[in-house]
């Protein structure tokens, strides 16, 4: 296994910045939520988000792929990595809490692996990673509480759908690999995002209507929030904190989102999540933290 890069103060603080930024996001997308339709809010997001990257690509002067088979591929990446998962999460945010969506997004990393066993020969379940999923995935059936598990009304569809997310999630994963891992990432995000303004944007007008723009200024202010620094912003410095710190570390974010997300739920929208919520999550850190080796490191290191 791959020994995980050590980090420096600056690729700390740009690692915390980045899941203070996803950790917001939760709370943006719900603002917005008040006021504009799911499809219309993910259509927002993934459009005005692509203009930003290939203005930032045409500053850089990078090439664009002229290929037919990678804009279909790049289709497909908006597809799975965007159009789903966003109108999947931001559905379910109109249901449960901003902090336990942040809770169950935690899950891509569990999903990912399951889904790259499936689909890589070099990525099969070792024993300690498959004891992380088992045990991740049981903070997730504790953080849903067993009890709802036998019932379903409109707050177990929530949780369904954001977890259906991640799953999403989890495919795109491995269909970047597949098929975008040769590009520059800043073309594969700015293709991606405007594979998903392609789906998302038609979407929008037919199920929705021409988008309002005689919005409240919070709204204006948490779309801007959400399309322009947790989307495209966002993309931008996630590659740079993986070149400087490694994707084992980039787990860390996974876990650092929730607790950003459940304060700023708490403090702005008054949430309060139930005790195995937190529980939950509990589990699924361990399960992480097992799945990455970091757990296994620590108690060899101790003995």
């Amino acid at each position: 296994m791959t020994p995980q890069k050590s980090l420096s103060p600056r690729a700390w603080a740009e690692l915390l910045l980045l899941s203070f930024i996803w950790g917001a996001s939760f709370l943006s997308i719900r603002v917005a939520l008040d006021e504009v339709p799911v499809m219309t809010a993910v259509a927002h997001r993934v459009f005005w988000a692509a203009l930003i990257l290939w203005g930032y690509v045409r500053l850089k002067g990078i090439a664009i792929p002229r290929s037919p088979r990678i804009w279909g591929a790049f289709f497909a990446m908006g597809l799975l990595n965007n159009a789903i998962p966003f109108s999947l999460m931001a559905w379910g945010q109109l249901h449960i809490e901003t902090g336990l969506t942040s809770i169950f997004n935690a899950t891509t990393a569990i999903f990912g692996v399951v889904v790259a066993a499936m689909v890589f020969t070099d990525e099969r379940l070792s024993w300690n990673r498959g004891l992380g999923v088992v045990i991740g995935f049981a903070g997730v059936v504790v953080a849903i509480g067993p009890a709802n598990l036998m019932q379903f009304d409109i707050r177990s569809m929530a949780q369904v759908a954001v977890l259906l997310g991640t799953l999403s999630y989890a495919f795109a994963g491995a269909w970047a690999r597949s098929t975008l891992s040769h590009l520059p990432p800043q073309i594969a995000a700015a293709g991606m995002l405007t594979g998903s303004s392609m789906i998302m944007v038609p979407l929008a007008f037919y199920m929705d209507g021409p988008p309002q723009l005689a919005l409240q200024t919070d709204t204006w202010l948490a779309i801007a929030y959400f399309a322009i620094i947790a989307t495209a912003g966002a993309y931008l410095l996630y590659y740079r904190v993986l070149t400087m710190a490694g994707s084992g570390n980039l787990m860390l974010c996974t876990l650092l989102i929730v607790p950003v997300a459940i304060t700023l739920g708490a403090l702005i929208l008054g949430e309060a999540l139930a005790p195995r919520a937190f529980a939950g999550f509990a589990l699924l850190a361990l399960g992480l933290l097992i799945l990455d080796g970091r757990m296994l490191r620590v108690l060899r290191k101790s003995h």
